[in-house]
């Protein structure tokens, strides 16, 4: 039983009782890393009857569909990946049907497609084409028609591509199962099959999904169809299994690389010195053997973990998603002399300091030095979050700052990318969070990391180079799912926090993700320009809130003064 996803595929279309063919279909299959990163493409399109250019518009858009979607990033989950091709389809057939035609009908067309991915099938849907599902003997019709009715025998489409600058999708997913048959249609069909007999076709030419589309679209002709007729079919052959011996097979297919010292060559990269060793990993300054002379940083993995293949996974995972990063505020991959004889990365090496070790020497910076700071990480995260990936380990010890004051964030181990979520894995990741200080609290409830997350650690970060205190005080992680994140404002520690940027820090750091700024551009802006709404709603929080330091005196205080009034009553 194979491991990869397989189908099988069937297509037929003709023009039927119309002179020109308007619909268009197709798929593309993947045979490298793509099908899994990907997955496979099948798409329908039937040029809107009335259209000037409605065939031009359904072959256009399934031919660029097909190449742009396999154009954008892998980090991309298929949902934002289809819906960023679609949308840019839409607006290209729009302007074009205005320009050629001068008119919202001049290149429009249904669009429905599936992505078949790792064990879910993803469907995108834009008119009155359909797709169904058949399993277990069922025909189910999957989509909704987006017609409105005049009268009972007048219709029209109420969306398409192409027929407006707006693109409303409708977007749902499923979980495959193997031997599900899923089946595509124009209205050229199912408008003269009913479902009962699109279901007797399917049960009888199920093991030959050529000849059954072909005998859908003979059907369709002898039931009096008057358009155009298209129809796809596919089978669900085997779904991708997590298999533990293949998959640790392919992680150790490269040797851990020995201990290394000053002088010793590793595929064109002449060791320097020792940066950093610890249990999980040796960080060595190296330089480049063969042309141009330039120092680099290579990560060893710790043999203590050769067997473990959940490290190594992680180990491998960072290099991927470097790889897929271009910012200033990024540590970039670089490039390898020879292939590589064993495990290990090679990246920039940036001669600076640790931000950790630059709040330790400045313990009292200015507010543009932490605006600045504050920035340049938002820089970088707004990079990775286009990508849709969450760094879920921001911390002061991984960002660095060069000799020309650029910070720049390293450490892509516990990064989240959306994409790879979507492939079943043996390993789960989902457990796998940051330093706890600086982790946001819904990790520890077991709930998923979001763009806010990440926001909640620059929050943090951003407090602590104000005060030198963590707004939640110091967190295990062993006590941190049950922790009550009660916020001690930074003007406590350092009076001279103007109170527009400690109502911006509180929102930022805020325990629950819904009340904490959406955008990291937010965030920045409130650290500039003082936001009085943001103050006025801080002052009117209650005393414990606000200040629970000072409440907490003030209840002592009270505490104290009825006992002193009991022991007087007492002695009288």
């Amino acid at each position: 039983m194979s491991n990869n996803l397989q189908i099988s595929l069937g297509q037929s279309s003709i023009a039927g009782a119309k002179d020109d063919n308007e619909d268009f279909h197709g798929a593309y299959i993947p045979t490298d890393k793509q099908l899994d990163e990907k997955g496979i493409a099948v798409a329908i399109a039937d040029g809107m009857s009335g259209s000037d250019g409605g065939k031009e518009a359904s072959q256009i858009s399934i031919k660029q569909f097909l190449s742009d979607y396999y154009a954008t990033p892998e980090s991309w989950t298929v949902k934002r990946a289809v819906n960023q091709v679609m949308t840019t389809l839409n607006s290209w057939l729009y302007s074009q049907g205005q320009e050629r035609y001068g008119s919202a009908k001049g290149l429009v067309t249904t669009f429905d497609a599936i992505i078949f991915k790792s064990q879910t099938a993803h469907l995108f849907h834009v008119g009155d084409s359909r797709i169904y599902r058949y399993r277990d003997g069922k025909l189910v019709q999957l989509t909704n028609d987006h017609r409105v009715w005049i009268s009972n025998d007048r219709d029209y489409l109420s969306r398409a591509l192409g027929i407006d600058t707006h693109l409303e999708i409708d977007y749902r997913h499923t979980l495959m199962q193997e031997g599900d048959i899923y089946f595509l249609s124009t209205d050229g069909v199912h408008d003269f099959i009913g479902e009962a007999e699109l279901q007797q076709l399917i049960e009888r030419y199920k093991s030959d999904l050529e000849q059954l589309t072909d005998e859908v679209v003979a059907a369709a002709r002898a039931g009096g169809s008057d358009d155009n007729i298209t129809c796809q079919a596919v089978r669900i052959e085997s779904l991708p299994r997590a298999d533990k011996n293949e998959f640790y097979e392919k992680l150790t297919r490269l040797p851990f690389p020995p201990d290394l010292k000053a002088g010793n060559i590793l595929d064109g990269f002449r060791i320097i010195r020792e940066l950093n060793a610890t249990s999980r990993s040796q960080v060595y300054l190296a330089e480049t053997t063969e042309g141009e002379k330039r120092q680099v940083v290579i990560k060893t993995p710790s043999v203590n973990f050769q067997d473990d293949p959940t490290y190594i996974d992680l180990f491998l995972h960072e290099e991927w998603v470097a790889k897929r990063l271009n910012s200033p505020h990024l540590i970039k991959v670089c490039p390898l002399q020879k292939p590589r004889s064993f495990l290990y990365t090679v990246v920039q090496y940036i001669q600076g300091q640790t931000l950790s070790q630059w709040m330790l020497d400045n313990p009292n910076p200015t507010l543009p030095q932490v605006r600045g700071t504050v920035d340049q990480i938002a820089r970088g995260l707004r990079c990775m979050h286009r990508m849709e990936m969450i760094h879920q380990d921001l911390k002061p010890d991984n960002i660095l700052i060069d000799k020309n004051n650029t910070l720049v964030i390293i450490d892509f181990g516990s990064t989240k990318v959306a994409g790879l979520a979507e492939v079943q894995s043996v390993l789960d990741h989902s457990h796998i969070v940051g330093t706890a200080n600086y982790s946001a609290p819904e990790y520890f409830k077991g709930e998923p990391g979001s763009n806010r997350s990440d926001l909640y650690s620059l929050g943090v970060i951003a407090y602590e180079m104000f005060t030198g205190k963590l707004p939640y005080g110091e967190i295990t992680p062993e006590r941190a799912a049950k922790k009550k994140f009660v916020y001690t404002p930074a003007r406590y520690h350092n009076p001279s926090v103007p109170e527009w940027v400690d109502a911006a820090l509180r929102k930022a750091v805020h325990p629950n993700p819904e009340k904490r700024y959406s955008l990291l551009s937010e965030f920045i802006h409130d650290l500039t320009h003082p936001n009085e709404s943001l103050v006025a709603a801080t002052e009117f929080q209650p005393l414990v809130e606000r200040n629970p330091t000072a409440f907490w005196r003030l209840i002592a205080a009270a505490e104290f003064l009825i006992l002193v009034a009991l022991g007087i009553a007492w002695l009288r």
